[in-house]
């Protein structure tokens, strides 16, 4: 396993899995966790992911970042995913493992990927934020965007403005939501408010919410919707052809 670090700070790692299947490239994933921006939840959370996907033909960079708590803060968090992402894909690691880099994000690591979405050739959010003045307003993960941010959105508007794919429409990326409608922890209505602000903005966004998902589950390798989620990212390239002959039409 190769780490690549992308900054001086301790967080700013990324552990590099190449994939287990003999010269198979499917592509390079990258997966973005969660935990409501808090540092006692790490890069630990999407091992069982990583393990699945270089299985299965992928190469995978499990992303860590600065948090609540060790050095992050915004706009710093969502800039170290950015730099997350530029130093993978400039890496001699990405150069060997060719095809395309999808970004894998759940809860804020969803916010986090959507985010980046404009230097991804796709993206998967699994049950993610996406308004975080809304998650504010509902004090969502123990009141986790006041404890995050520091402030509330009419305290500092752009500041939340930023830290929103909501307010970052369109991603002109192709994109898989999932979301369990009895997700309590980030509830379903963001991703259904986002899809449909998204697909008005021109975006083709698929979306499957399974009934009985709850949050964690979506990180869970061995739940139901886990086939679908990869075979999802099988189509990426054809998804990426759509989207662009769209654009260019």
């Amino acid at each position: 396993m190769l780490t690549l670090s992308y900054g001086p700070h301790a967080p700013q790692t990324i552990q590099c899995w190449d994939s287990a299947v003999p010269g198979s490239s499917r592509g390079v994933v990258v997966l973005v966790h969660g935990g409501y921006w808090r540092a006692r939840f790490d890069a630990s959370l999407m091992v069982p992911l990583a393990r699945d996907l270089v299985r299965q033909g992928w190469a995978v960079a499990n992303v860590e970042y600065r948090r609540g708590g060790n050095g992050g803060g915004w706009p710093e968090t969502g800039q170290d995913v950015r730099s997350s992402v530029s130093a993978i894909a400039a890496s001699a690691w990405r150069r060997a493992a060719p095809g395309p880099l999808v970004g894998v994000g759940h809860s804020v690591g969803g916010q986090l990927a959507l985010l980046a979405a404009d230097q991804l050739d796709a993206v998967v959010a699994l049950a993610p934020v996406t308004d975080a003045a809304r998650t504010h307003r509902e004090g969502l993960g123990e009141n986790a965007a006041a404890e995050f941010f520091g402030a509330s959105p009419e305290q500092a508007p752009g500041i939340y403005a930023g830290a929103s794919p909501v307010r970052q429409l369109p991603l002109g990326t192709p994109a898989l939501v999932v979301h369990g409608a009895v997700d309590q922890r980030v509830p379903v209505e963001h991703s259904l408010d986002f899809i449909a602000r998204a697909r008005m903005a021109g975006d083709r966004i698929d979306f499957v919410s399974p009934y009985g998902l709850d949050h964690l589950d979506a990180i869970d390798p061995a739940s139901p919707t886990w086939p679908f989620v990869r075979g999802w990212m099988d189509k990426v390239p054809a998804q990426v052809h759509r989207v662009r002959s769209s654009s260019s039409a």
